[in-house]
């Protein structure tokens, strides 16, 4: 169906032909490439391994383990986990890399192998191109059998994780203690049914029903955490009687609440709360993608500090994040990056930092929700054929709306009055995505449906 290649990984659907899908053929390709990569540039002799609970995780964890052996490479293999505590134990294993199994919000048959350099962060465009071009040519060296690598298993990582978050200067487990919170999680099948529940309780959160919770890789949804694919989790929730909900995606880096009422609290609006939360205790700099809600600018400024934008993709906003010293960042999508503990997004930090904030707020979640705009974003996408040219779409539309704001870093994005559109192919899917903010959720919507109408009409 799919095999895609771009900062975020080599990403595709497990079965079918090399070179066109997820096979045998280009996991063993592509984890050579990046283990001669390793080896030549950086001297690289050990590297990290995790994966998400996905059906075929297992398979592709042992081609990628083996491949690297053959290098003579050392791996130490975490086994089930999430993104964030791989990339945390690059750094704690003093690794020259990871890779991390998972295709984070695609659905059950994809999975994709994410890619670390020895910061624990993932690799920039310069340092992918150079492993996609060794994977096109093959230039493969294997070792000698009296040089193959070895392979260990680290079991604490886990808890050295949760650990990592208690400590977190920022994280309030006394305050979030005495709320007696009440959670239903859902884990879509996947790891973070090992993350969240001990996390919860260490928190001081007694009481967590968990949706999903069997690490089978069968989602019971799609796992993009979404308003559309959270009705389980919203009617759970009021069932139960729960404080909140909380989604999280396959890998855990994603994070989204639901308030008690079943509502909503709104995945862009899960930054905007932790910022909030972080500016308060902390002045500082903000950094979020340009498909994010426009509430983070809007928060910074009232704090004192300065917003910056990047592109999508969250070596972007790293890199953003380190030039200009920001506190917090992330994406819209859930993801909360917090530099001080590590360059990446992580759910779990989030979960820490979203409950310390709500415990110092006096009534519920969905009272903690009116302390922030009511922004909409219409949230959007169309399917691409092989043979669609893109740039030639994107450049009449950019023609027909020539006399409005245009900014082309990434894709197009268009400015109406305080509207916004955001045009771009995705780095993980075959398609564009398509994202509109208005004040009105109506006219977000128009938005987004205007500019849908524009790419059909000239594909």
């Amino acid at each position: 169906m799919a095999l895609i290649k771009s900062i975020s990984g080599i990403r595709g659907t497990i079965g079918g032909h090399p070179g066109d899908n997820l096979t045998p053929l280009d996991i063993v390709k592509f984890a050579a490439s990046y283990g001669t990569w390793l080896k030549e540039k950086h001297k690289g002799k050990k590297v990290v391994i995790g994966r998400d609970g996905r059906i075929s995780g297992e398979i592709v964890k042992s081609m990628v383990i083996n491949t690297l052996l053959s290098l003579g490479i050392n791996v130490i293999d975490l086994d089930l986990s999430t993104t964030p505590t791989v990339e945390m134990a690059v750094k704690w294993e003093k690794a020259d890399g990871g890779i991390i199994i998972t295709a984070s919000h695609n659905p059950q048959e994809w999975n994709a192998l994410k890619l670390l350099n020895k910061d624990g962060e993932f690799l920039d465009a310069e340092e992918g191109k150079i492993i996609l071009e060794l994977a096109a040519t093959g230039d493969f060296s294997f070792a000698a059998v009296d040089r193959l690598g070895t392979c260990s298993t680290s079991s604490n990582t886990l808890q050295k994780h949760i650990d990592a978050i208690l400590n977190y200067p920022l994280v309030d487990v006394e305050a979030i203690r005495n709320k007696n919170y009440k959670a239903v999680v859902d884990v879509v099948n996947s790891t973070g049914a090992l993350f969240l529940p001990p996390l919860l309780k260490e928190l001081g959160v007694e009481e967590v029903i968990l949706l999903n919770g069997e690490v089978n890789g069968k989602f019971a949804h799609n796992p993009e955490p979404l308003p559309e694919n959270l009705a389980s989790l919203s009617a759970e929730v009021k069932k139960r009687g729960a404080s909140f909900g909380i989604a999280v995606d396959p890998d855990v880096d994603r994070l989204c609440f639901v308030c008690e009422d079943g509502s909503m609290f709104g995945e862009e609006f899960t930054l905007v709360a932790v910022a909030d939360y972080v500016l308060s205790k902390r002045k500082g700099n903000t950094v979020s993608n340009m498909s994010s809600t426009k509430a983070l600018k809007e928060l910074t400024i009232k704090h004192g500090g300065q917003y910056f934008p990047s592109a999508v993709g969250e070596v972007n906003v790293v890199k953003k994040m380190k030039e200009v010293n920001a506190v917090i960042g992330g994406e819209g999508n859930g993801g909360i990056i917090v530099p001080d503990l590590h360059y990446g997004r992580d759910a779990l930090i989030g979960v820490g930092l979203f409950l310390s904030a709500l415990a110092q707020h006096k009534n519920g979640l969905k009272s903690f929700r009116t302390r922030f705009p009511d922004y909409f974003i219409s949230k959007n996408k169309i399917e691409l054929g092989k043979k669609v040219d893109v740039m030639s779409i994107f450049d009449k539309i950019k023609s027909k709306y020539g006399k409005n704001p245009i900014n082309t870093e990434d894709g197009l994005k268009i400015e109406f009055d305080n509207d916004w559109v955001h045009l771009r192919t995705s780095n993980t899917e075959p398609i564009i995505r398509i994202y509109a903010e208005s004040n009105f959720e109506t006219t977000a919507n128009n938005i987004a449906l205007r500019l849908m109408q524009d790419i059909k009409e000239f594909m």
